[in-house]
């Protein structure tokens, strides 16, 4: 614990120069410290959750936060061209694994641009836009694959189980996310009409930050909890914990599944009606 006795300047000072003590002990300290800093208005909120997310980059692995393989959107590279295109417009993505034949014989990684500038031209073949693909196991720290993504100017890499079977995917945004928090893109939901958005499947994909009133309206839900605001907040509430990308969550009558998160909060969920005996499956 800090030393009350000492001001926060020299509690802050006192972690540049090495004091036997563990790593784990002066980081929990560090971080007592600088929420105290918070707390008096020396840095704002932004700053130290900022902060933290960076020990928890020291802390986490590839395994921790990757897009798992149910979730990725591939590409065969054996389907015609024209579907490609399609897969490549309706996923909406950057980058893209690609395969051939297995799912686990990625042959190399195609960029959303190269395909949709170049796909007009004559004798055009997706084979030759392919860049290589990068695969990194489950347990690379992210503080160095951050390093790696940087000093290589890649921004997606492929994650491997110890049976060199294809786990998932990772990208730079996914790891600066736990920096930063999300990180939205052109092809993010942003607007707040497209916080709750109809599938053609019947699910309802929905924001964490969606209001649980605005949820209850369009869903026909009476979804209610004291100091809770938010989708995420009630689903939070319910397990005691930020759950997992694919775990799924019945309230009610509604089945979340889990399709963005992050150890600190859930930025995405799919939500479907289901059937009163479902619940005493």
């Amino acid at each position: 614990m800090p030393d009350p006795n000492k001001s926060l300047l020299e509690r802050l000072t006192a972690f540049l120069s090495p004091v036997p003590s563990s790593s784990t002990e002066r980081r929990q300290e560090l971080i007592l410290t600088l929420r105290e800093a918070q707390s008096e208005g020396l840095i704002d909120a932004d700053a130290l959750s900022m902060i933290e997310g960076v020990f928890q980059v020291g802390q986490l692995c590839a395994r921790d936060i990757l897009v798992p393989r149910a979730q990725i959107d591939w590409i065969d590279i054996n389907l015609p061209l024209a579907e490609i295109i399609q897969n490549v417009i309706t996923a909406a993505h950057s980058r893209f694994p690609v395969f051939e034949g297995s799912r686990d014989n990625i042959i190399g990684t195609l960029l959303a641009k190269d395909l949709l500038r170049n796909a007009s031209e004559k004798d055009f073949q997706v084979r030759d836009w392919l860049r290589p693909a990068v695969f990194i196991p489950e347990s690379k720290r992210l503080s160095v694959l951050l390093r790696d993504f940087k000093d290589n100017r890649n921004h997606l890499a492929i994650v491997v189980d110890e049976y060199s079977g294809v786990a998932g995917i990772i990208t730079i945004e996914d790891v600066l996310e736990q920096i930063v928090g999300d990180i939205e893109d052109e092809h993010d939901i942003d607007e707040e009409a497209d916080n709750i958005i109809a599938l053609d499947n019947g699910d309802i994909r929905v924001k964490g930050i969606t209001e649980l009133e605005q949820f209850n309206e369009a869903v026909g839900t009476d979804f209610a909890e004291e100091d809770i605001d938010t989708v995420a907040g009630l689903v939070i509430q319910h397990l005691g914990r930020v759950p997992k990308i694919g775990e799924l969550i019945k309230l009610g009558n509604v089945e979340f599944e889990i399709q963005r998160a992050d150890p600190r909060q859930i930025h995405i969920l799919l939500a479907r009606q289901i059937h009163k005996q479902s619940l005493s499956d």
